[in-house]
């Protein structure tokens, strides 16, 4: 572009630092380099990995250590593009994938980018998040959602999510599910398992609110309450009897909690498979004898690769309708406030949108 990009309005972001505080600030806006887009985000989802940057300042080997911007979950419209760009054109209602990888490393040539070696994954520290007015992004990464909503377009992150564990898992019609963790990702999980075919389901979790959104978001499913003093045997035997004794074929665990993971594995039937979408400490004791003489397979699933497509089609042929997850919205002015309903099971929130939608937009 031959002269700087200026935006129509200010660009609040909504950052998190080493302190872990979080704060509304302005973020500067980039002119697009080759291949990029500026978007104008209009709906960001809060995932629960934001929440934990900014309480725990870390997951895993990924850590704050200075001011940074959050979010993942977007959706926008590209309101300036580099001439490079051929694929798109201004006004295209985009969804962002929020890597962008390096093209080079085994992984990104097998088409499992990723466990691209050099990615940028947004909001990931020290990778700036989408959750701005304004953002440049690679246009390889901006999928195109035609005329569904932008809150379906943030909701496809989710999906994604659900959507590579499915894959990996291997479920197929019929087969016994228990779900563990009735949050977003377990309950868009639900709505996965639900559509390929699974039964019975049931789906645990610690909150009783969250159990009965998951009733009503899926009638057939048979909810179950975690009990702190359930040892993993005696939740095993809450599952399968609650299943009318069918022993779950693939636990999909959504929390990443070791007790629960620990409970999945001895509810898992003989040569079963629990599949580990959650995340969680560091490390973490599992029951190895269990896994061994029942031959269970323990797998697991780092974000998501060649998804975005699959999840488009989903949600706009109807297959799914993920509406009913998204509990509060906030403007982005407000998105500090947003957080805190996000962070606090108490206040009921699922999944939370902080928006900044022009008149008439949804």
């Amino acid at each position: 572009m031959s002269s700087p990009f200026i935006p129509p309005l200010p660009n609040p972001a909504l950052y998190t630092n080493q302190r872990h505080e979080i704060s509304v600030a302005p973020a500067a806006p980039l002119n697009p380099g080759p291949d990029n887009c500026v978007i104008h985000m209009r709906s960001n989802g809060i995932c629960g990995s934001d929440v934990h940057f900014w309480h725990a300042g870390r997951i895993g080997p990924m850590i704050v250590t200075d001011t940074h911007i959050l979010g993942h979950e977007s959706s926008g419209v590209i309101i300036a593009l580099h001439p490079s760009v051929k694929t798109h054109k201004l006004g295209d209602r985009v969804a962002i994938e929020p890597n962008i990888i390096c093209n080079e490393c085994e992984p990104c040539l097998t088409g499992r980018y990723n466990g691209c070696e050099k990615v940028l994954f947004r909001s990931t520290p020290p990778v700036p998040g989408l959750l701005r007015r304004y953002v440049n992004h690679p246009a390889t990464w901006c999928h195109k959602i035609g005329n569904m909503s932008f809150e379906d377009g943030a909701l496809l992150e989710p999906l994604s999510v659900a959507l590579a564990g499915m894959q990996r898992a291997k479920i197929t019609l019929g087969d016994s599910v228990l779900v563990c963790g009735a949050g977003p990702i377990g309950l868009v999980t639900l709505a996965c398992v639900k559509a390929a075919g699974a039964e019975p389901i049931i789906i645990t979790d610690i909150d009783e609110g969250r159990l009965a959104f998951a009733k009503e978001f899926c009638p057939s499913v048979r909810t179950m309450k975690v009990e702190f003093s359930d040892t993993p045997e005696r939740f095993a035997e809450r599952v399968v009897e609650l299943a009318g004794g069918v022993e779950p074929a693939v636990v999909m665990e959504c929390t990443g909690v070791e007790s629960s993971i620990s409970g999945a594995i001895h509810a898992a039937k003989f040569g079963g498979k629990v599949f580990v979408i959650g995340v969680g400490r560091p490390e973490i004791k599992v029951p190895f004898m269990r896994l061994s003489t029942r031959e269970v397979d323990l797998q697991f699933q780092y974000r998501y690769a060649n998804t975005w497509p699959r999840a488009i089609r989903l949600l706009q042929g109807k297959v799914l309708d993920l509406s009913k997850l998204v509990t509060h919205r906030f403007p982005l002015e407000d998105a500090v406030e947003a957080f805190g309903v996000a962070a606090d099971a108490k206040k009921g929130g699922i999944k939370v949108m902080i928006q900044s939608l022009g008149e008439g937009e949804q």
